[in-house]
């Protein structure tokens, strides 16, 4: 099903990536299982690195557990990340594991084709890309920079985590609008996720269910399968 914006002024995609740029089983298959596996053995190796702790001294603070050593910090963070719990210390930590993993060629990202091609076309007509993920926008860059067809990061002029705030809550969109300094109305907020597309919509901007494998499908927004099925006028 194709879903036409060609009587909208957008100027912005802003994209998820799990589900709507990159197979969600890199990232639950390959990307999680990888952090999980090197998590406590990096943590403790790399100690001397003052933002491993401030990572550590974030889950103290979210545990309200203010005293906690090193292991206990270690624990919760990869019970948080068996839970998939999307916090930011956590994001950060799975950032880092993950550029030593593309550094050292043990990862390869993938992004669909489709997504590919229609990301450059719509950058070749000046349209302003940016991304909207749970993942760090360190892990963001990372992904993007070691795709199977090269660095696409010159594509995106901006990149927004948990940082900016929840990705299913209105205020958040409103946020990168006025980072963007860009009307609501004018940006396209692409996502496999229903809970994040109302919290877009409800911030005004446009949105579009974009899921390639056709699994809980909420009839309540524009939906397509694939990028090519996105019609846009520049």
């Amino acid at each position: 099903m194709a879903s036409t914006y060609q009587d909208k002024q957008i100027k912005v995609i802003l994209t998820d990536i799990e589900g709507t740029t990159t197979d969600i089983s890199f990232v639950h298959q390959v990307l999680f299982p990888y952090s999980a596996k090197h998590l406590s053995e990096w943590v403790r190796n790399n100690l001397e690195l003052s933002v491993v702790q401030d990572i550590l001294q974030q889950v103290r603070e979210i545990s309200n557990e203010l005293n906690a050593d090193v292991e206990s910090c270690i624990n919760q963070l990869m019970t948080r990340q068996a839970e998939d719990k999307k916090i930011t210390p956590l994001k950060s930590l799975q950032g880092l594991i993950w550029q030593e993993g593309y550094d050292k060629g043990e990862l390869k990202s993938q992004v669909y084709p489709d997504a590919v091609e229609y990301l450059q076309k719509w950058y070749d007509a000046g349209l302003i890309l940016a991304v909207y993920s749970s993942g760090s926008i360190a892990a963001q860059k990372l992904l993007f920079q070691n795709t199977s067809v090269g660095d696409l990061t010159g594509l995106f002029s901006n990149y927004f985590d948990t940082t900016t705030g929840s990705k299913i809550e209105s205020q958040s969109y409103l946020a990168i609008a006025d980072k963007l300094s860009v009307p609501p109305e004018e940006i396209l907020f692409l996502s496999d996720s229903s809970k994040e597309l109302a919290a877009a919509t409800a911030a005004n901007l446009n949105t579009c269910v974009l899921n390639s494998v056709t699994i809980d499908v909420d009839i309540n927004f524009n939906y397509v399968n694939n990028f090519a099925d996105i019609a846009l006028e520049w």
